[in-house]
């Protein structure tokens, strides 16, 4: 069996993406806060992107981070909830190997001392894609930092006990031992 953690800290590279039809770099307070937060713990910032809230596009610039031999976390702000324009979950889902259910349930459950019964209108998802671990959240600043913080931190961070997915991401397992 593959070791799930390890006591070094293995830094990720994690690219951003806003999904959004108003914002741009001076306004992307979900975003600049996301990266800030990757970037403080030690991670590396790949790319920082803004799409408009549409299908192809995200789904375009998601594929070429994929498909990268350097990416390997995406973290999505924006496009969740039940709006018109609202479509991050029908532009990624169909871009996943396999889907992480837990992250949207918990995501919800934490989101409830929040915001009530409205956290049902989230569609905050996770999958991995091509080894690249891909998580959605919505585009508000107070759930990009509730997500960060209560969930994703931990999860891409290689010491993480009893388990995390740092060591189950592309390029890893040569650093490791634990893929190849």
């Amino acid at each position: 069996m593959a070791k799930t953690y390890t006591d070094e800290f293995i830094p990720l590279t994690v690219s951003i993406l806003t999904v959004s039809d108003t914002r741009n770099r001076a306004n992307d307070t979900s975003g600049n806060y996301l990266a800030d937060a990757v970037s403080n713990v030690g991670h590396n910032i790949r790319e920082k992107a803004i799409v408009v809230d549409n299908i192809y596009k995200i789904r375009s610039q998601l594929s070429s981070w994929i498909a990268d031999e350097v990416t390997q976390v995406i973290i999505i702000t924006g496009g969740t909830g039940f709006t018109e324009r609202d479509s991050t979950p029908e532009a990624v889902i169909p871009l996943f190997d396999k889907t992480v259910d837990g992250f949207g349930e918990l995501f919800r459950q934490l989101s409830y001392d929040d915001i009530g019964t409205s956290t049902i209108q989230s569609r905050a998802l996770a999958g991995l894609a091509n080894d690249t671990l891909i998580f959605c959240i919505p585009g508000s600043t107070s759930a990009c930092r509730m997500g960060w913080e209560k969930i994703i931190k931990s999860q891409i961070d290689s010491r993480h006990k009893p388990c995390n997915f740092a060591l189950r991401l592309k390029n890893i397992g040569s650093e490791c031992g634990t893929r190849g």
